[in-house]
């Protein structure tokens, strides 16, 4: 009796905090307390199937109070991008979300979904092989050839379970499915019906169905959005951080927290090692110095914020499986080798330019992260 008492009680403790051994629980999952706490502390009007008012979501994004419980910002950005973004959710539009890759399209779409309505997790993968049927509706094919169509046997899809459920779906990387997959979206969005002939009958979606969707500016040739599909949503970019200031910031914050998850053994890097991570990333992007007066070459990759996140968490993977538990120039080359260098040819050579000509030239402070990378490089 007191062994399954005690196996219930780590059941329920697993379910509170997402599950001990699930690497990435969803947002719903890792903010329970807060999205209860803007709920238990709501005073504003909801709409229709939403479990927040619009004011709550947005404190929820970008961080505030709710009673006594501080909620902490999921967003760091352009507080007015999230209002409007809300705003079109209130409507019966459907929202994109585009920009660079790495500026936190499907991070803030997962939590737009957490927030409105405790689920984030219908969710469509949009890939070169995604089909429509994947958008819409598809059979157990079992069930389908023994007993032939029927409800038990229709395999619903996350937009499908949405409009019934009256909930948001989530659609990341549109751009990336075939024109005709895209095409299957416009009546759905258009109408709010989705027809399914084979059982002679037709799903109206319920009051707070709309989709968010992401594509990012990189992938815009590969198959861009008909305008009549464009018409069906509100589109909102979203800008790289602004300033050095904020996108460290950014860093720090998600550094932090991808270290408790992960669990990661390693100290979090001191704030010099991460301005200075992000301030390598931000020059080759813009193909010049933060003070202007030198061009840069820029490399193939991206370089995104999240890239820099990235390379951060694993410099302290790398500290703490293999070295002193503190982040090194050593560790911290290893990680900038692998996201600067995609191309081995081009990226080499431009990597090694800008350690001669800029890196070596900032003095002492960047000597050691200088002399670790071009050894990296070499």
């Amino acid at each position: 009796m007191a062994k399954s008492s005690t196996a219930a009680a780590e059941k329920a403790a697993q379910g509170s905090n997402g599950g001990a051994d699930v690497l990435r629980a969803p947002a719903e999952e890792l903010y329970a307390e807060e999205i209860a706490a803007l709920i238990q502390e709501d005073k504003h009007e909801k709409p229709a199937g939403w479990k927040m008012s619009p004011r709550a979501v947005h404190t929820y994004i970008c961080g505030g109070r709710a009673g006594k419980r501080e909620i902490t910002p999921k967003y760091l950005g352009h507080d007015r991008l999230v209002e409007i973004a809300i705003a079109t959710l209130v409507t019966d539009r459907a929202l994109l979300l585009i920009g660079e890759p790495g500026t936190a399209k499907s991070w803030l779409s997962e939590h737009l979904a957490a927030a409105i309505n405790g689920d984030s997790t219908k969710v469509v993968q949009g890939t070169a092989g995604t089909t429509e049927e994947q958008i819409r509706y598809t059979w157990n094919y079992a069930m389908l050839i023994a007993q032939g169509p029927s409800p038990a046997a229709l395999v619903k899809s996350a937009v499908y379970r949405a409009m019934e459920s009256g909930t948001l779906c989530r659609f990341e990387e549109i751009t990336r499915c075939a024109s005709e997959v895209q095409d299957a979206m416009i009546s759905l969005l258009s109408e709010k019906r989705l027809s399914v002939p084979e059982l002679s009958t037709e799903l109206a979606a319920r009051k707070g169905f709309s989709v968010i969707a992401t594509a990012n500016t990189r992938d815009r040739g590969v198959n861009d959005m008909s305008a009549a599909l464009k018409r069906r949503f509100n589109i909102v970019v979203l800008p790289t951080p602004k300033t050095l200031e904020m996108e460290i910031a950014i860093v720090r914050k998600r550094v932090g927290e991808l270290a408790s998850s992960l669990s990661l053994t390693a100290k979090v890097p001191a704030a010099e090692a991460i301005e200075k991570v992000v301030t390598i990333f931000r020059e080759l992007r813009q193909g010049q110095t933060l003070d202007g007066k030198n061009k840069l070459k820029t490399p193939s990759g991206v370089l995104s914020t999240a890239e820099a996140i990235s390379v951060l968490a694993n410099s302290m993977a790398l500290a703490g499986s293999f070295g002193s538990g503190e982040v090194t120039p050593e560790d911290l080359a290893a990680g900038l080798q692998g996201s600067v260098v995609k191309d081995e040819e081009k990226d080499r050579t431009t990597w090694q330019e800008y350690l001669t000509n800029v890196a070596k030239k900032r003095g002492e402070d960047w000597r050691p992260l200088y002399k670790a990378c071009f050894e990296h490089n070499e």
